[in-house]
């Protein structure tokens, strides 16, 4: 076991709970109390290919054994470039910008909204929705007791409700919005899905107003919802997306994928990264992009995603507790009284699961999971709910 006080230096911001981890295969993580713990969390989405991924190791060992982990922007890579080509030639996008992390690509997205749009610089964001804590990020996360210690935030944001049409309306018709950004799925607002006649409706209306719409696909991207990309169910085409958590295989990494038409706004200058698309994280994350974007890959997350569905169909009939059950693909929340509560049993009992909010517990498996082990992991969450 890992001694108390070898955690006391670490910024109480997080309640970490269980053992600490020492090792991973698959889908299991190995404590310092010697157990084994199935994983229905995949380091918060991250982890889409498990743990202990070869070709993921493949590739990081590649770049160690070239020795060269970073360069900067100043100067090119190949890994860099050839995962942008990647990311392009599987979406909208024609060019793409590299970050850390999720709020860091939203930051990103924020400034080329505006540098876009010129003296336009409101966005809408949408109730429920989640996009980070940095600064800019965080105003436009609807989460007051996010928001309030951390008041006056970046100006300009307008919130509408998900659904709401004519609302959207009527915040474009002020000809002052740059920018309309939503989740296909609000994950963090508890694995609420927005109707792909709204994203539809959304488009058409960005394009009526000479708005950009922006796409935050940092948990629903990259195969979770059993499509590539969240947004493909809805069949619309945004100006900007942003990806991060499973891009580069658990190694922090983000992008924002933008039009020909918004990359012509940007300048040497208008924004950067040092650690952005550095060789390392480029070379794990073309691996990971490779396997899971890979038919044969996204066919059986469909699969899974369908036996999923069924497990979580037949457990909301036999718990009248359950109130509801939601997602898409390997991304389901259950909305239940005590979240919380069930999180912590099951994690006793080996399964560990993460909440959406204070009513709803949240399931993202890897990827790679397979069906024996998904009927495991219900089988453990229905005895957390026993009490």
């Amino acid at each position: 076991m890992l001694a108390a006080d070898t955690q006391s230096a670490l910024l109480g911001v997080y309640k970490p709970a269980g053992p600490a981890f020492v090792a991973g295969e698959g889908c299991w993580l190995t404590g310092d109390d010697g157990r084994r713990y199935l994983d229905f969390t995949s380091g918060i989405a991250v982890n889409a290919l498990g743990y202990g991924d070869p070709d993921v190791a493949a590739a990081i060992r590649g770049a160690l054994d070239a020795g060269i982990l970073h360069t900067s922007n100043l100067f090119r890579t190949a890994p860099a470039g050839e995962l942008a080509a990647w990311l392009a030639a599987h979406s909208f996008a024609d060019r793409v910008f590299f970050c850390n992390s999720g709020a860091e690509a939203n930051e990103g997205a924020i400034k080329f909204a505006r540098r876009w749009a010129g003296d336009r610089a409101e966005i809408i964001a949408f109730r429920g929705g989640f996009h980070g804590r940095t600064m800019g990020a965080l105003a436009l996360t609807d989460r007051p007791a996010y928001q309030e210690p951390f008041r006056p935030l970046m100006p300009g944001v307008r919130f509408a409700e998900v659904g709401d049409v004519d609302g959207v309306r009527g915040l474009l018709q002020t000809g002052r919005v740059a920018a309309v950004i939503i989740e296909p799925i609000q994950a963090e607002g508890g694995v609420r899905m927005v109707a792909p006649g709204f994203l539809q409706a959304l488009r058409a209306l960005c394009t009526e107003h000479g708005a950009l719409l922006m796409l935050d696909e940092v948990q629903t991207g990259l195969g979770r919802t059993g499509t590539l990309w969240g947004h493909e169910a809805a069949g619309i085409t945004p100006d900007v997306m942003t990806l991060a958590k499973p891009l580069a295989g658990g190694l922090p990494m983000g992008a924002v994928l933008v039009t020909e038409s918004v990359a012509a706004a940007l300048k040497p200058g208008d924004h950067g990264s040092t650690f952005g698309g550095g060789t390392l994280v480029a070379s794990a994350a073309l691996a990971t992009c490779r396997k899971i974007g890979a038919e044969p890959f996204m066919a059986e997350v469909r699969r899974k995603s369908a036996l999923l569905a069924d497990l979580l169909g037949a457990l909301a009939l036999r718990r009248p507790g359950i109130r509801q059950v939601r997602g898409a693909g390997l991304m389901w929340g259950i909305e239940v009284d005590d979240a919380a509560g069930i999180v912590g049993r099951a994690l006793e009992a080996g399964l560990l699961l993460c909440t959406a909010g204070p009513d709803v517990v949240r399931l993202l498996p890897p990827l790679v999971i397979g069906d024996d082990e998904l009927r495991q992991g219900i089988a453990i969450l229905e005895g957390a709910m026993e009490c």
